[in-house]
């Protein structure tokens, strides 16, 4: 069967609410200081950055964020029977709560959801460290060895976990379909997947509202919104 893969960016996820970031009206556009928040040096140097980010994590609006009609629409697509493996530069965990497998999720940029210690590597979840600074605590430290705690996510100047890179690049290879939606296609190495799996043969579809680098190589391009081209566009997949 058709294996599919899916590269989704934040655009997928901007009908749930949660703003993108590089796009016309994206946060980092409108307020460049706020990078810094999400920057590996920045952070650990200066405990300042540290606090104004677990403020910013507090607010966040991923926590109440749902998954939109794209995201279903990505379930629907694995549960016809269609070998599905999605591909996202999201930090959100919107895929696995549509109902996407977590093993069939490749989270290119970590997650939200979690928290690590930058010197003991050790993991828990997000909702206990927000608990402690709703608690009081500024900048809580890990309750392991005393290190700073971090979101999940691959911070600015943080290099990506290459398991999870090798094995995006492994599905962009195998892939007979390549949809890359809602991502500029400009962060790179995610971006240079959609040039890979088209290089090993894979019919290359770009949903995205704005161009991209890589739209002279795409069979297609779709500009409609996402919330509605996607779930007509993979509903065409699984009924072929």
């Amino acid at each position: 069967m058709t294996l599919v893969a899916i590269l989704s960016g934040a655009g997928i996820s901007t009908d749930s609410g949660i703003p993108d970031y590089r796009g016309p009206n994206g946060v980092w556009r409108k307020d460049p200081e706020a990078e810094k928040l999400v920057t590996y040096d920045f952070y650990l140097a200066d405990p300042e950055i540290r606090r104004r980010s677990w403020q910013m994590r507090r607010t966040a609006s991923t926590w109440n964020a749902e998954p939109n009609a794209a995201h279903r629409a990505v379930v629907d697509l694995e549960r016809s029977g269609t070998p599905v493996r999605v591909i996202t530069q999201n930090v959100d965990g919107l895929h696995q709560l549509a109902g996407l497998p977590a093993r069939k999720v490749l989270e290119l940029h970590g997650t939200a959801r979690a928290v690590t210690c930058t010197r003991c590597h050790a993991r828990s979840s997000m909702g206990e460290a927000l608990e402690r600074v709703e608690a009081g605590e500024a900048d809580p430290a890990c309750a392991v060895c005393g290190g700073i705690l971090k979101a999940a996510t691959v911070m600015f100047g943080e290099r990506l976990d290459p398991r999870v890179l090798a094995d995006a690049m492994t599905v962009a290879k195998a892939c007979e379909v390549f949809v890359a939606v809602g991502s500029t296609l400009q962060v790179q190495p995610a971006a240079s997947l959609a040039g890979i799996a088209a290089e090993h043969g894979a019919r290359l579809i770009v949903v995205n509202a704005e161009p991209t680098p890589y739209d002279e190589l795409a069979d297609e391009v779709v500009r409609e919104p996402i919330g509605t081209a996607l779930p007509r566009l993979l509903a065409g997949l699984a009924a072929s």
